[in-house]
This record gives C-alpha cells, structure tokens and sequence, in this order.
C-alpha cells in the first residue's frame, strides 16, 4: 500500500485527474479499475469526481511491480535558456519567448521548448523541485504562435496555475496587447467583431460574420505610427482565438507583414528580401492586472512590458518613413 497526503500543490482537482498524473505511465483503463477497487481517500471508497482537499490521504492499494512501472515521476531537461525574465514572484513569473520557440513541445520537438526551459531554470534556482513534487509542474497561462514572441505567464504552484487560468477564461482581468506592423494606412481605431472557424487540414481559421458553429472573436487595433503604406499598430484581442489577430487584421484589409498563411504575399517578399523576416511580425508586449482576486490583490494596476525584439525595432525604422 502507497499512502499520498495531498498538499497545497495537488489540492482541487479531481482524483482521477489526480491519479493521471502520479500514476503517469499507466493506461486510462488501469487508472479507473484502480479507482473502483484499489484506491481509497481517508480511508475511504471516492468516485472519480471526487475532489482532492490539502490534508487528504490518497491510499493506493496497488502491487510494488505496479507502482514502480506505472509511477514514473517527472523528468527535468536540462535544456539552454533563451527567454528573458520580465517578472518573478512566488506565484507567477513573465518570461518573453523569442520568436521560433515553441511554447508548448509537439509531436517534432519535445525537448527544447519554452515551458522545459523554464522548468530547468526553476528548478536551477530553487523555485522548483520536483523531488518532493508528486503531480505538480509549472506551466503556462497563456500560450503563443511559435513565430509570435512576446510575454507567457507561468504559474509557480498548483493554486496559482489554476487561479490565472481561470483569469484568462473570464477575461477582463488580464488584458494583453500585442505589437505589429500592418499593410495599409491605419488612421482610426478598429473594433473587430465577427465569428471564426477553424480549418484543421490547413491549420487556419476562416473569418466571418456569421458561420455554422463558429466561436465568437473580438479584437481591437489602435494606430500608434504610419508612413510608407505601413501602419504600427497595438492591438488587445479582448478573446483567445487561433491566429485571431492575424486572421482578423488581414480580413479587414490590413494584414500583418510577413504573415505567409494571412498577409499578402508581395508585401511579403519585399519584408523577406529587405530584412529577412520569413514569418508573422507580431510581439507580444504588455500585460495589464486588475481584479486578480484574493490573495492577488497585489498584482491589480500592475503593468508588465517587454520590449519588441531589435529586428523588430529595426523593421519599423526602416519601413515608416
């Protein structure tokens, strides 16, 4: 028998999501018939929908050979750094992902990816140890295009993780603004509403008024520089979209340069040829608090920036003439 006093890190979540992650080499199957004859909580029978409490015991009636295939514990890779630190506190810290790096790894890259470099630095200075962890791992809020850069909140434990997760879902309490350059001369605010589905055998989303079965996007884009035929342009995307900003610019007719799936392909060329630039220019670059809720109230009116990369600096010079 395995005794597991559950904590403030494994605390609120259901047990069978609970048991997922302790027991996480083993298959769905074998979790949900341990549930209904292997497992107890205080000493106790508990469906799989039973949430978890700090001080619970979760006992696991389940064979050594079992245990040691099944419960694989969590590996940490020692991966280079590439982000840079925009804020840390006990509860959160704001990194800026450089362009190319995956926030999250995928099938072709599972290594070297923003959330494994954070978890190596965490776990580098402290911040984390995964030794005395049994389920948690820090993660990401909010997430980012591979070619887009710019701020990802992590949550350093498991209360603060699901407490900004839930900021993002309600929106309002973390507002984020991106920074691009736009084909065209913006001269007034944009409001854009409309619906969007996705396209999944080309990874894009089509834009539209009204669509069957679409989900609703609301973004909003303020002129800040004009010159050359080019607009820079801070934009809030007041939803959480794919490729929102991307696909709603382009289809109001000020598509992001550099952007192969959306923007046009001539302005793209030129971009390529002058500077380089194969991919969507697009940054991430400010995060406003407010109403984080209790135990956060330290973060509202909190403003946290990181500033554009140099080409991108570099691009805007050169281009808004």
């Amino acid at each position: 028998m395995k005794n597991i006093d559950i904590g403030e890190n494994e605390q609120n979540q259901r047990l069978d999501r609970f048991l997922r992650k302790y027991l996480n080499g083993a298959p769905l199957g074998f979790i949900y018939k341990a549930i209904r004859k292997d497992v107890k909580v205080n000493g106790r029978r508990a469906g799989r929908d039973r949430i978890l409490r700090s001080g619970d015991v979760v006992s696991l009636y389940i064979g050594d050979a079992d245990l040691a295939l099944f419960h694989r514990g969590k590996k940490t890779e020692n991966v280079r750094r590439q982000f840079r630190i925009a804020y840390e506190d006990e509860n959160i810290l704001v990194v800026e992902k450089p362009a190319g790096l995956l926030t999250h790894g995928d099938g072709k890259e599972k290594k070297n990816h923003l959330t494994n470099q954070v978890i190596s630095y965490l776990t580098a200075t402290g911040g984390y140890d995964p030794s005395r962890e049994k389920t948690f791992v820090p993660a990401p809020v909010n997430r980012l295009d591979r070619n887009t850069s710019g701020l990802v909140i992590f949550g350093r434990n498991y209360r603060a993780l699901q407490h900004f997760n839930e900021l993002i879902r309600e929106r309002g309490s973390i507002r984020k603004f991106y920074l691009t350059i736009v084909c065209g001369d913006l001269r007034e605010s944009l409001r854009l509403r409309g619906e969007m589905v996705k396209r999944e055998d080309k990874n894009m989303v089509r834009v539209g008024e009204e669509l069957p079965g679409g989900k609703t996007m609301e973004t909003v884009a303020v002129p800040l520089r004009r010159g050359g035929g080019f607009t820079l342009a801070e934009v809030e995307i007041l939803t959480g979209r794919t490729h929102q900003i991307r696909a709603q610019l382009a289809a109001a007719g000020y598509p992001v340069i550099g952007d192969a799936k959306y923007g046009d392909p001539g302005v793209n060329r030129v971009i390529r040829e002058r500077f380089g630039q194969t991919t969507q220019l697009l940054h991430a670059w400010r995060l406003v608090f407010d109403h984080c809720g209790e135990g956060y109230e330290y973060l509202d009116g909190m403003e946290i920036r990181g500033e554009p990369p140099a080409r991108f600096r570099s691009i805007e010079k050169e281009i808004l003439k």
